[in-house]
């Protein structure tokens, strides 16, 4: 019984962090809680969906990211309309599950909306579906390729996207004189080893690559897609640590190792999804699968 129980309290961590399920939205059912970081910058925990990030420009509210549900971030904006009078002009998605994006149908409309190319694709891609479509009327209107800088109502924004990682659709957005990085789900500080969306794209080698170049930003606070705020010391921690469940995973591959074998030698145990709620590999058989292990 214990051993079930301390199962099913693991796979609920894996539900918060797991993102894009009715499931995980459920779970994250606290009052949404807006935090100050620096110099007009906010960041968000709570509701249903991702961390959010809010930033208060001379006339006018950028915000990151926009939860699962509409009712929770019309929580979120209320919370905005406390802070300032000033309207939201604009929105930057970090990526396109749907806990990040889907609460836009709160928002008003006519706004721009900042994501990197394949993101705008995915969320396109998603607006016929059954159970939780993207909201057709806040497709993205401006794009990124690989980087952008942009001052949007007197603040500097630079937009990152180095390769596909998490999904193929991930922007990271950084705030040079804040000194602050939206990581959007390459970081969540829930889960030791990152979730990589195989249906997106997303690859183990690319997450090596994005959180390397993260690091080496000027850069003090970052802020986590689910978790807490971490600081550039996390992110190497953890960076050593993927990659070194990296290599030895490619080491095994080379061997000619089932997944099983794999699994066993790294002591890594399969969480199973939640009752009703997709399985989302986790990052052993993700690897494995991006090396050319066998099936």
């Amino acid at each position: 019984m214990r051993i079930q129980k301390r199962i099913i309290r693991f796979a609920i961590l894996l539900a918060c962090a797991a993102l894009a399920t009715t499931a995980a939205a459920q779970m994250q059912n606290q009052p949404v809680s807006i935090k100050p970081i620096t110099g007009g910058v906010y960041w968000t925990q709570g509701g249903a969906g991702g961390n959010t990030g809010i930033v208060i420009g001379k006339t006018g509210v950028i915000v990151i990211d926009a939860k699962t549900t509409p009712e929770s971030a019309k929580e979120m904006l209320d919370g905005i309309a406390k802070l300032t009078s000033e309207p939201i002009t604009d929105v930057i998605l970090t990526h396109s599950d749907r806990d990040h994006v889907n609460g836009l149908a709160a928002f008003p409309k006519g706004l721009r909306i900042i994501a990197q190319e394949n993101c705008k694709k995915e969320i396109e891609e998603t607006t016929n579906d059954k159970e939780m479509p993207a909201p057709k009327d806040y497709i993205p209107t401006m794009t990124v390729d690989k980087k952008k800088s942009l001052t949007i109502d007197g603040v500097r924004f630079e937009l990152f996207h180095w390769a596909p990682a998490h999904t193929d659709g991930d922007l990271i957005i950084y705030l040079p004189e804040q000194k602050i990085v939206f990581a959007g789900d390459l970081i969540v500080s829930l889960n030791p080893f990152p979730l990589i969306h195989l249906d997106k794209h997303g690859t183990s080698a690319g997450w090596l690559e994005s959180v390397k170049a993260m690091i080496a930003l000027n850069a003090d606070t970052y802020v986590s897609g689910h978790g807490d705020l971490q600081t550039k010391a996390d992110l190497q921690t953890r960076l050593d640590r993927v990659q070194d469940r990296y290599n030895k995973i490619k080491e095994l591959v080379a061997q000619g190792k089932t997944l099983e074998e794999v699994r066993t030698a790294l002591n890594d145990k399969p969480v199973p999804p939640l009752p009703g709620a997709p399985h989302f590999p986790q990052f052993t058989e993700t690897t494995y699968i991006e090396l050319g292990g066998k099936p």
